[in-house]
Formats: structure tokens, sequence, C-alpha cells
């Protein structure tokens, strides 16, 4: 099995020059493409539109993080559409799901979970490693699924690595997000689960974590963010993600390999 998963899309910027590498992508395609929209609409969230258009691009799963709620119409795609994924580890009650299982037209199946961190983030969300724990009670690798691929949603690339290693051969992948800067650290881990701290930003590398440079540098310089407010940068995007190659068999990977196309060249 062939998983590509592309990290944080940041404004249009990012969403077009996603959508152009998925078009080029269909001359070679994985099975199955997952992509983090959190920031897709205009660096705050995401709208049930721009879901649509992912999804008629080919992508199959759509994960989010701690902007999921900026635009209040996402709601009701939450409610309805489980492709659309909110963190695993809210509470029980909140709108949406954590995790979807989805499969194609070879059979396939594969379990997409999507979990947020605990350190130095502002929303006091439950445990993740015991969402981790609870949800893979139903799922095992080579039993009632083919794979199982986790994006988790934090600051911290400790909390990122504790998490990736706690769940080393029960799961196949685990890729980092919300940072916006793609890690050199790509590997399997030693039970056989593909690991990166974080798959990087599909949007303008020119600015500040996707946006424009001179509000978040006035943020920083004067300690004011009123009337500061941040927008996505709009220059040419690089598309940042992970390619992930899956055991038939065991539903371990076999290969990881960061992916970079677009403007920005990384050393």
């Amino acid at each position: 099995m062939e998983i590509v998963f592309l990290g944080d899309i940041v404004g249009r910027s990012g969403r077009e020059a996603v959508l152009a590498y998925l078009f080029d992508l269909r001359k070679n395609p994985p099975d199955f493409i997952i992509v983090n929209g959190e920031n897709a609409a205009g660096g705050f969230g995401i709208t049930p539109k721009i879901c649509e258009e992912f999804f008629k691009a080919g992508v199959d799963v759509i994960t989010t993080g701690n902007h999921v709620w900026d635009q209040q119409e996402i709601l009701s795609t939450l409610a309805r559409d489980k492709r659309v994924l909110r963190p695993q580890n809210y509470p029980e009650n909140t709108t949406g799901s954590g995790s979807c299982l989805i499969s194609n037209a070879k059979g396939q199946k594969l379990l997409v979970a999507h979990v947020q961190g605990q350190l130095f983030m502002h929303e006091a969300l439950n445990c993740p490693f015991a969402a981790a724990d609870s949800l893979l009670k139903e799922y095992k690798l080579a039993g009632n699924v083919n794979a199982i691929f986790f994006d988790i949603h934090a600051e911290a690339t400790s909390e990122k690595s504790a998490l990736a290693n706690y769940l080393d051969g029960r799961i196949s992948g685990i890729v980092g997000t919300h940072t916006h800067v793609p890690t050199a650290d790509a590997r399997i881990l030693p039970g056989g689960t593909a690991y990166q701290s974080d798959a990087g930003m599909c949007g303008d590398y020119d600015s500040v974590i996707g946006m424009e440079k001179s509000a978040p540098i006035r943020r920083f310089v004067t300690k004011v963010s009123k009337g500061n407010k941040m927008t996505a940068a709009e220059g040419e995007a690089t598309v940042c993600g992970t390619w992930i190659s899956i055991d038939d068999k065991t539903g371990l990977a076999t290969a990881i390999k960061p992916i970079r196309a677009g403007k920005q060249v990384f050393a």
C-alpha cells in the first residue's frame, strides 16, 4: 500500500499548489491521499467548499487541528462527513469524529486517526496516548485493517516522538503537523512504524510559517497583537508532505520519504 500525506495547507496559494500537485499525482497515484487542511481558509480553519475541492481532486481524508473551529460553517460538515476529522482526544460529545475507516477499489482498508498534543497547546484536551489506546482496541494491523495512519497535531517534537514510539509496531505510520516546518527525521522505527516529526506546510515559505511577514514580526517586536491581524502569504507555494510504503501482509512500513514540490529548495 502507498499513502501520501500532505502537511498543513495554508491559504489560497497552498490550496492551489496542492491541487496542482494532486493533478500531477494522477500519473502515478498512491492508494490513499490524506491532507491536513486546518489552515486552508485564509490561514484559519477550513470551509465545506474547500473540503469538496480537495475531495474532487482525489483526497480521501482531511485532518485538521487546533484551528478546526475557526470557520463556523465547517460544523455541519464535521457532523455528517467522517472523512473530515477533528482531533480524536476531544470529549466524546464534541461535534465530529477523530478517526475514520476508508477502503479503495482494491479492497484495502485504512484507518486514519487524528490526535492533538497537550504540551504548549491552548486547548485542554484529553490525553492523546489514552485516546490512541482506546481506538486501537477496535483495530488491528493485518487483522480488520490493512494499515493505520495517525496525524499528531502538536507543538513539541518530544511529545510527537514519544507517541510515535509508544505506538511503534501497532500502526503503520504517524506524522506530525502544526509547526509548519518540515523536519529531517523521516524514518522507520524499530517496530516497523514510519515516523516524521513534522511534514511541513503546503504554503508560501517566504513568510512566517505561512503568514505575511509584517504582522507577526510586529507582534514579536511590540508584544501587541491587537491591530496586527495576520493574513496568509500569497506568494508561490511549496508542497510538503510524506510518502509512506506499507507491507500488504503485515501493515508495517517498508519506506518513508519526504515530499518536496514547488518553489522552496531545502538543503
